[in-house]
């Protein structure tokens, strides 16, 4: 059942018929005497274009979700009234005849509000419902009500890491000692204690001595051997973002006659 007290609720939740999703509730009219809510308008059609009537007399609501007993074309095709910001006797009657409410065809009885006055409008942008509220269903008090801003994190991800291993050439100098021979030449000359091993042969002659010269040099051997172990690791950094939001906040004024305003 929507009363008074949830009808802040009511606006901008999604109405929902016997067979799915009507649209969302655009206002709530109320009744000027009694407050009570008796109609809700529906925003259908392509981007919500149209505004359709619903009674909100069987109507209940269940989380964000305005509940109807009637289905889309029921809603779509009803009579097609400009909600500016009354409803007539005739309109409300009118209406009341095509959903078949209080008309005796076995659906929840509704007060004969057309005979007590217009309805009342709510005004979606404020989320308020305007009404008189000097009428017996309210108190000598008005409640000023304002949005606070909540702010939490979820996690996304934000980029990825990856190692990659690829060969790259470079030269690498080193010395290493090596050793050769060399030719060297060495005079001997003949005395009376060596003339007995001079060689014999001709007095005047040709000859030849050849002596093999060796030399190292350098050998090189390469081997892979393992240096060093990389892995990937990450590590939570927390840092201050500023977040701005608007919120909305009512405001109460004093709306009075001069000569009853006191200082």
């Amino acid at each position: 059942m929507i009363t008074e007290q949830n009808v802040t609720s009511v606006i901008g939740s999604t109405a929902v018929g016997t067979d799915g999703k009507l649209g969302t509730v655009g206002e709530v009219f109320l009744d000027d005497e009694t407050g009570r809510p008796e109609w809700a308008t529906v925003q259908t059609g392509l981007f919500g274009t149209k505004e359709a009537f619903v009674p909100l007399a069987d109507a209940d609501l269940s989380g964000r979700d305005l509940r109807v007993p009637y289905d889309k074309d029921k809603v779509k095709n009803a009579p097609h009234i400009a909600s500016d910001g009354h409803l007539s006797p005739a309109e409300e009657e009118e209406l009341y005849r095509y959903y078949g409410v209080g008309f005796g065809n076995g659906t929840a009885p509704v007060a004969d509000t057309t005979s007590q006055g217009t309805v009342g409008q709510g005004t979606v942008g404020q989320g308020t419902v305007g009404h008189d509220t000097s009428g017996p269903t309210t108190d000598d008090a008005m409640t000023r009500s304002e949005e606070h801003l909540e702010v939490g994190t979820r996690q996304v991800e934000s980029g990825r890491a990856r190692l990659r291993k690829y060969v790259v050439t470079e030269n690498v100098t080193q010395t290493a000692p090596v050793s050769h021979e060399e030719v060297r030449l060495e005079r001997e000359p003949i005395t009376d204690a060596n003339v007995g091993s001079a060689p014999d042969g001709p007095t005047i002659s040709e000859e030849e001595h050849e002596v093999v010269l060796h030399a190292e040099t350098p050998v090189v051997a390469k081997e892979a051997v393992p240096v060093e172990r990389v892995r990937l690791d990450t590590e939570t950094v927390t840092e201050q973002q500023t977040v701005t939001e608007q919120v909305r906040k009512e405001q109460i004024e004093l709306d009075a006659d001069a000569d009853v305003r006191r200082s």
